[in-house]
């Protein structure tokens, strides 16, 4: 093997060795990501069953922040949930209302842990988790609202029975 040889086996060797750990590092990265995101929602798929008088409930498991995050819909369309017992509605953003297509309906002040904000109130046709689906629930629509997840409020909460025991919250239907 001459010496021009010799170089460029080195260089081929170098991009071989840069591009495996470029692979490594691509894969440990899809790993982890997919690891934070069960840590921030443990309820990708909630959990279902019917008790012993056939009456449907959910299982949710609290995340690392204390938070109860859960996949549900709304109409027909995949959302994500976080539990609130203080919002008095179901709450999203403008963007997702346009998404879903949901009407405005009147326009009023509603009060956040950020202060006053306007919002428009609607009516979901179908707001479903896990195996609970409940029909014509109110909700608000907060143009100011950012983030991905719903605020699941009472007006679909209420409607349910709630049983916290340790991280797990059970959601009966009434």
């Amino acid at each position: 093997m001459n010496r021009e040889q010799s170089v460029d086996a080195r260089g081929v060797g170098r991009w071989m060795m840069i591009i495996s750990w470029v692979l490594l590092l691509g894969l440990l990265s899809y790993l982890f990501s997919g690891l934070l995101e069960n840590q921030n929602n443990p309820n990708s798929t909630p959990e279902s069953a019917t008790d012993a008088q056939g009456i449907a409930q959910v299982i949710l498991k609290r995340n690392r922040a204390g938070h109860y995050v859960a996949n549900g819909r709304i109409n027909g369309h995949e959302v994500i949930f976080l539990l609130d017992t203080g919002a008095t509605d179901v709450a999203m953003s403008g963007d997702l209302a346009k998404k879903l297509a949901l009407p405005r309906g009147p326009q009023r002040m509603s009060q956040t842990a950020n202060g006053s904000v306007m919002s428009w109130q609607t009516r979901l046709s179908e707001v479903g988790l896990g195996d609970i689906t409940l029909t014509n629930v109110s909700a608000s629509v907060l143009p100011s609202m950012g983030g991905n997840e719903v605020l699941l409020g009472m007006s679909f909460l209420k409607r349910l029975e709630l049983i916290q025991r340790g991280d797990q919250l059970t959601l009966r239907k009434l």
